[in-house]
């Protein structure tokens, strides 16, 4: 089993800028796919990004791509979303999700462990 530990969140004005962080513990070397999910008040969980943690290999959802960027730090066994160009309609709650498969990223249901999640606010 994976643990997932997000931070990073919080209030930021449209055209800001946060990164967050997944901190992995547990069986981290079974990871192979880390995907950032969001949900917002009232919507399903939507995909946002993804990466193959060995390949590094990038996903985006066509709302983000050009504003978020997602790594990883293998040493540090943590990945991250840089977000810029923030929106209002970015706001949600940000959620990390490992999968130790080759998976379609996009669907939630594929992903193993999920952490539990940081706020992300975006105001006008």
């Amino acid at each position: 089993q994976v643990q997932l530990v997000e931070s990073g969140g919080g209030l930021v004005q449209a055209g800001g800028s946060l990164r967050l962080s997944c901190a992995v513990s547990g069986r981290t070397f079974s990871t192979y796919t880390m995907g950032w999910f969001r949900q917002a008040p009232g919507k399903e969980r939507e995909s946002v990004a993804a990466i193959t943690w060995r390949g590094g290999a990038t996903y985006y959802a066509d709302s983000v791509k050009g504003r978020f960027t997602i790594s990883r730090d293998n040493a540090e066994n943590t990945g991250y979303l840089q977000m810029n160009s923030l929106k209002p309609e970015d706001t949600s709650v940000y959620y990390c999700a490992a999968s130790s498969r080759a998976i379609n990223w996009r669907l939630e249901a594929l992903y193993d462990d999920w952490g539990q999640g940081t706020q992300v606010t975006v105001s006008s």
